[in-house]
């Protein structure tokens, strides 16, 4: 019997690759729509179809209706470089995605041998666009920059405490976390401990004893909401009265339905929430009548979109993408995010992380940061 999620996923991928009345300008959307980060790959779907849905009603691009090629990297690295050489068998010229570092790093690969177009949301490791040039992009911050305002935060409220980082082996994660230890080591604070743990699995308990024999206070998770929202519990069960800590990928309402009330107090860095952002008021509006949430990275899915649509306009033509990787890093273009633009590395301009809490199953900013 399929799950509800399976069957709502399915549902919008036959909504979005549907050719509809005139389809001119097709743009793949790479992120996971099955596994175990498939909330988030939702947030990327959905964000590309409302932004191609609001953009095509307003008379498409240069008068062209775009068309939505979705497809499923799972967040592993091997099917995402399988998507990316589909999409550009498919004559695809300009992906939005992927969500997980681990495959947007190796995807790119193909995209920048074929003269493709990668907007990533939400791909935060520093070697996607150190190591790449010309077509790669993401309108997210980066793990180096997200880390080090992890780090401070501890340095500034959490000094004296016994502090511990562990994070899953991937590629986002790991960043995270070095990131944040080497700026809490730099701010004079030297773990306790400082170890990998195995994503996909349901016991930490081993983990767990581990924290709570080393007298742990904080614990700075690099990962993702699903393992974190285990550790979260698994802590509260073994009575281990430890400070959670996590990174963007915890800006997840799932996160909450796995941890439950052990989720209370998690601190967890994000870009300022684009939902409060007056310029996105009428798009957030747009899709809660639908009944969706558009959290997470929703909206910069969305920006992404509104980014790509506006290079084109000014290049004014989609054939050559290298002439809209180029004007993409000309100007800064108006989006739900408000004015972005990319430096030369791709990275979007003047990225901002903040602090966020969950409380009582929902999460906001830190009021003193």
């Amino acid at each position: 019997m399929k799950t509800p999620s399976i069957i709502l996923a399915a549902a919008l991928i036959c909504a979005m690759t549907a050719a509809p009345a005139r389809a001119d300008l097709v743009i793949g959307v790479a992120g996971p729509i099955t596994g175990s980060y498939s909330t988030f790959g939702e947030q990327i779907m959905r964000g590309a179809k409302f932004a191609a849905e609001q953009i095509n009603a307003a008379g498409g691009i240069m008068g062209e209706k775009i068309e939505l090629k979705l497809v499923d990297d799972a967040c592993d690295p091997k099917q995402a470089v399988a998507v990316a050489g589909q999409l550009a068998s498919n004559g695809v010229k300009y992906v939005i995605g992927h969500f997980c570092s681990g495959s947007s790093i190796p995807a790119s690969k193909v995209y920048m041998e074929e003269g493709m177009i990668e907007i990533s949301p939400s791909s935060t490791n520093p070697k996607l666009t150190d190591e790449a040039e010309t077509y790669i992009f993401r309108v997210c911050g980066r793990d180096d920059q997200q880390g080090a305002v992890i780090g401070n935060y501890i340095v500034k409220y959490f000094a004296g405490k016994k502090i511990a980082v562990i994070h899953d082996k991937s590629t986002a994660g790991k960043g995270q976390a070095d990131q944040a230890r080497e700026t809490i080591n730099a701010g004079g604070i030297k773990e306790v401990m400082y170890e990998a743990y195995n994503a996909g699995e349901r016991d930490y308990s081993a983990l767990v004893t581990k924290l709570k024999e080393a007298g742990v206070e904080l614990l700075m998770i690099g990962g993702y909401h699903t393992e974190a929202g285990l550790i979260a519990r698994q802590l509260r069960d073994a009575g281990a009265d430890i400070q959670v800590f996590g990174g963007d990928a915890l800006t997840t309402e799932e996160y909450w339905s796995i941890a439950g009330t052990a989720g209370e107090g998690t601190l967890f860095t994000f870009g300022p929430d684009p939902r409060k952002n007056s310029l996105a008021k009428d798009v957030v509006e747009a899709i809660r009548k639908t009944g969706y949430e558009p959290e997470g990275y929703t909206l910069y899915t969305y920006a992404a979109m509104q980014a790509l649509a506006g290079a084109i306009e000014k290049v004014g033509s989609a054939k050559d993408t290298k002439k809209i990787a180029g004007a993409l890093r000309a100007q800064s273009y108006d989006t739900v995010l408000g004015p972005i633009g990319f430096n030369e590395k791709g990275d979007v301009k003047g990225p901002a992380f903040v602090v966020y809490r969950w409380h009582d199953g929902k999460y906001a900013e830190v009021e003193n940061q």
